[in-house]
């Protein structure tokens, strides 16, 4: 190593890291002897040492502000490291006041913190696709070559969940807390049915008693299909993706991974969410995403979905 030492912060979400994970090559590929650290949340830090590129995970990344102790120790920490270049990708308040809070001999700062040396604070960065919002923030830090999002070191053992001939993966489920960005259950069942008549087996995706719910809804109209709810981790399912012949579901994380692990796909979008910003991007020219997007999707009828999923599969 040269000695150098770099952090990098992103503290969340799923969909989110997954969007990240090419700002996040690209870094390591900008400072490939360096030591970087990165910063998160304990949900993420075992994906972020999955990456390869990250020398140290710190998992304390968001203490309560009612929690002065532990905002104190963070920051002590944070000081005490010495970094020599920080790459905030997580850009919001809470990072940009770690960067006022290291003060008065802050490290050279690439996010959107006001007085940071390499910042990015157009306006137009608010309308920006994430993965856009990436580039344009670290050409300022002198980084011109960042990727779509990789999951390239993401995998799983899938021995036992795939089923004999064609598959295509449903991702029926989300947050809880967010039930609009959920396409009814009742249309993916009938989607379902469509798929099996031609030969496909669709594969539900989720977890928990919710989401089994929804899978018992789609198994009930496709008795073909075949529910993994509870049975995946993020890494088989990227697997599944790279074996799947498409894959169909709400915006959610889970359905960022299934993308960025190349997998053909129809996403589904309500007014809840703005694909201009967020859709999942394909990896590479090839690979079919369609977005399809309904303010309420209780109103998007099960025709188009179905017509997206069939220029797909007879490409």
């Amino acid at each position: 190593m040269t000695g150098e030492r770099v952090l990098v912060i992103k503290l969340s979400a799923l969909g989110d890291f997954i969007q990240a994970t090419g700002a996040m090559a690209a870094i390591r590929r900008t400072h490939p002897d360096a030591e970087i650290t990165f910063l998160t949340t304990p949900p993420y830090a075992a994906m972020a040492a999955a990456t390869g590129w990250f020398d140290v995970v710190w998992s304390d990344g968001r203490p309560g502000w009612g929690y002065l102790p532990a905002v104190a120790r963070l920051i002590a920490r944070l000081r005490a490291a010495r970094f020599d270049r920080v790459y905030d990708l997580q850009c919001q308040s809470r990072t940009n006041r770690y960067f006022w809070l290291l003060g008065p001999q802050r490290p050279p700062w690439s996010g959107n913190a006001r007085g940071a040396s390499m910042t990015y604070r157009a306006p137009e960065r608010d309308s920006l696709h994430i993965q856009d919002l990436f580039r344009r923030q670290l050409a300022v830090a002198g980084i011109d070559d960042v990727p779509a999002s990789d999951l390239s070191w993401l995998r799983g053992d899938i021995t036992g969940l795939t089923p004999a001939g064609p598959f295509a993966l449903l991702a029926p489920g989300g947050a809880a807390h967010r039930p609009a960005k959920r396409w009814p259950a009742a249309l993916y069942g009938e989607l379902a049915a469509r798929l099996t008549a031609r030969g496909v087996t669709p594969v539900v995706l989720g977890h928990g008693a919710e989401e089994a719910a929804l899978a018992a809804v789609i198994l009930a109209a496709a008795p073909g299909a075949v529910s993994l709810v509870g049975a995946t981790s993020l890494g088989s399912i990227a697997s599944l993706a790279r074996e799947a012949v498409l894959a169909v579901g709400n915006d959610t994380g889970p359905m960022q991974v299934v993308v960025a692990a190349g997998c053909p796909a129809v996403v589904l979008f309500s007014g809840e969410s703005d694909p201009a910003m967020s859709a999942p991007r394909p990896i590479r020219p090839d690979q079919p995403v369609t977005i399809l997007r309904e303010m309420d999707l209780a109103d998007l009828a099960v025709e188009p979905v179905w017509a997206a999923t069939e220029a797909i599969r007879t490409r």
